[in-house]
Formats: structure tokens, sequence, C-alpha cells
């Protein structure tokens, strides 16, 4: 039973939460049952399932014996208390004095996402592989869990071919095929991701709400490609055909309609929505890239005043996201408000000196590009010609075939008499395929 959930967990099957309350039934003292049961109510991100989790993670306390569980339990422990850094402590000790403790594996990548730290989920999948081989159970899962390790540390071509040979191994493990989707995201392959994710969607339907990421995948390419209808379309038959408040779906609905919107389409009535949901999560504060986006909806309809003094308050505690909030949440925060009063120099003037440290705010490049789009957004529009072309300079190489970077160059270029904007041009064009 408990493989089965665990397998579930790793699929991201729907039906994972109704597999762990007939194991926890069946076997009331199974400690790693009640640490799974604390993982998936943290990390739903909610300030209402820490009660729920502190309850898990006694039950597990009282059941665990052996050093496998009580490193669990002590990373569990951590994470209630607001301690991110110090779980994926135990978590690596799990890795390393049991390889082939997938919970671990996976549960930690999460973790270390929301840190921003890239080159340390590479890392740590890669220290247990040795000990994995196709002819153990859940091989396939610990490779998609590599592949996307490897794509958020920049190795692409190593990524995907991971990533391509779980979704051999087993095409329903969407975590893999999501990986292989941010490697043609990261390289501008719009055409090559849109056919990967047609080619597996249907292998989804018994999938958690994650499935819908994959259809905010697939509109980011459309929106790249200006098929702007498609996009809304998209947007309302899939990223939100739920109005649910779970964090990843009304994060992938405000970072789509804020590009909408920064494309020049209008969204209509669509932000009220979002902000009913933000609402509900005023005092939350478990995931700063959470609380961004919630705000940005918020800021949409002009009633992020609470939220973002909740959000003050928060940056004074303690704990990992705290200091996060503080150090980088805060100012991103007050660049968002700004950003949509017109205030376009106050966002680079807040921007600019943390641009470095947008990472600290978790999620994958491809979400936190949202910030990067908008500080050259209000550089470009608050006429910082010199420090808009600075920065697409920089993104243009970094990604040489993001269409969003050209365009924007190419405008920039062109506003500051540049010989370099035919050029730009050219690049551009070649991209569209014209």
């Amino acid at each position: 039973m408990i493989d089965g959930v665990i397998e579930a967990f790793l699929g991201a099957r729907a039906d994972t939460r109704e597999r762990l309350a007939e194991l926890l039934s069946a076997d009331p003292t199974c400690t790693r049952g009640h640490c799974l049961d604390g993982y998936l109510r943290m990390m739903a991100s909610k300030r209402e399932q820490l009660p729920l989790a502190l309850a898990a993670l006694d039950q597990a306390r009282s059941a665990a014996t052996s050093r496998q569980d009580l490193l669990h339990v002590a990373a569990l422990d951590a994470w209630t208390r607001g301690e991110l850094r110090e779980a994926t402590g135990h978590w690596d000790a799990l890795v390393t004095e049991f390889p082939r403790d997938v919970l671990a594996l996976r549960v930690s990548q999460f973790v270390l996402s929301y840190l921003g730290e890239s080159q340390r989920m590479r890392y740590t999948i890669a220290r247990a592989l040795p000990a994995w081989d196709p002819s153990i159970p859940g091989y396939g899962y610990v490779l998609g869990c590599y592949a996307y390790g490897l794509e958020e540390a920049g190795d692409y071509a190593q990524a995907e071919e991971m990533g391509r040979k779980a979704v051999e191994l087993n095409r329903h493990d969407i975590w893999a095929a999501h990986a292989v989707t941010h490697v043609a995201e990261m390289q501008g392959r719009l055409h090559d991701g849109l056919a990967w994710i047609s080619g597996l969607t249907d292998q989804w339907d018994g999938c958690s709400n994650f499935a819908l990421h994959l259809r905010w995948h697939e509109a980011l390419f459309r929106l790249d490609l200006e098929e702007h209808a498609r996009v809304l379309e998209l947007y309302d038959r899939e990223v939100r055909r739920q109005s649910v408040d779970e964090y990843l779906d009304v994060t992938n609905a405000v970072s789509l309609l804020w590009r909408l919107e920064q494309a020049g389409v209008n969204v209509g009535a669509r932000w009220s929505e979002l902000a009913d949901c933000a609402r509900r999560h005023n005092s939350d504060h478990s995931l700063v890239f959470a609380d961004m986006h919630y705000l940005m909806a918020l800021t949409a309809v002009g009633d992020q005043d609470e939220f973002l003094a909740s959000c003050e308050q928060f940056a004074a505690g303690s704990g990992t996201e705290a200091a996060v909030m503080s150090d980088v949440g805060l100012p991103v925060a007050r660049a968002v408000l700004a950003h949509r009063r017109g205030a376009y120099g106050e966002v680079v003037q807040l921007l600019m000196p943390v641009r470095h440290e947008f990472r600290r705010i978790g999620g994958s490049h491809a979400q936190r590009d949202l910030f990067d789009q908008l500080l050259i957004d209000a550089a470009w529009r608050g006429r910082r010609l010199d420090t808009a072309g600075d920065l697409l300079a920089e993104r243009t190489t970094r990604r040489p075939r993001n269409i969003w970077g050209w365009k924007h160059y190419a405008a920039v270029l062109d506003a500051r008499g540049s010989s370099g904007a035919a050029e730009a041009r050219g690049a551009l064009d070649a991209l569209r395929g014209r």
C-alpha cells in the first residue's frame, strides 16, 4: 500500500490523498505514511493546513523507530517550523544513507526548487543515481527528477535525454514530461514544445491539477507565437476551467494574464476572479513565490494594501521564507504596485539591485521570468533605454531563440537609433519563420 501511495504521489495522481487515507486507516502506525501526509499538507502552502501537518508530525514521531523514519520526521519538523534549509539538510542525509528513498528525493526537489537551488537539485539526484538501475521500481521517476534538476541547472541536452527516457519507461510520468517541456521553453523551440504536450495529453487524465500547469506551458508557447485568441481560449478552457485557489493554479493564471496585458491584450474582467482567490491567502506566507502572484492579482483590481501590510509583517519574523520576503519579496512587491500605477522609473530603481536574487523567490526559470519581464517592460516604458538595452542584450545572449527578448530588443535599439536594430529585427524574423 505504501508503494502504491508513493507511486501515486510521484505521478501527481489525483487519487493520492484517497490512497493515503486508506493506508493510514489500514496501518495507523505507518511512519512514512504520516510523513507523506505532513509533506502534502506543507506542499499545499496554506496556513490552514499547518495544524494538520503538525498532527501528522506527532503521529509520525510517535511511531518512528528506524534511522530512515527518524530523518523523515526531522525533515517534516523543520519544514513545519518554517526552516526549509534545515529540512533540506535532513533530506540530504537521507539521500546519502538511503539513496533509494525516492520520497526523500522528490520532496527535497520540491523544496529546493522553491529555494531557487538549481545546481543543488541536480547534484542531489546525481548522488543517488548510482544506487538505481532499470530493474528497480521507481527508476523512471528518479530519471524524471534528474531531468528537471538538469534543466534548471542549464544542461538542456542531458535534461531532454533523461526526460524522454523517463517518459519512454512510463508515458504517464507527467513530471518527466514537464522537464522536457521546460527544455523546449528555455531553448525557444515553440513548435517542438507544442507537439510534445499534444502527444502526451491523453496520458494525464488521472493527474491532479498539475496537468493544468502543462497547459500553462502550452499557453506560453502560443503567446510567443502571438496566438492571443488561442491563449485566452486556453486560459478559460484549461488554465482556469475551475475557480480553485490552489497556489499553482492561481500563479499560472496570474502570470499568464500579466503577460497577455503586457502584449497589449485586453483580458476583460478575469483579474477579479483571481483577486477573490488571492484574498483567501492573506496570511499564508508559506512561499514568497505564491505571495508575489497573489499580490499581482490584488494590485490589478486595486485591493493590495491589506496583503502588502501582511507581507511586511511576515518579513519581520523568522524562518527561511521570512528572510526571502525581507530581502527580495518586498522590493518585488513594491515594484508590482509601482508598475501598475505607471511609475516605471520606480520599478527599475526597486528591481535592479535585487534582480540577481530573483532565484531566491523560487519556482522555475520559466516561472521567475515574469519578474525579469516586469523589470525590462518598466525600463522600456519608462524610457530607460540604456538599462533596457543592457538587460535585453544579456537576455538574448542567454536565450538566443527567445522571441519576446528579440522583439523588445529590436524596439529598444530602434528607439536608441542603433545600427544593431536591423540585425535584431532579422533575428526576430528568422525565429518567426519569416
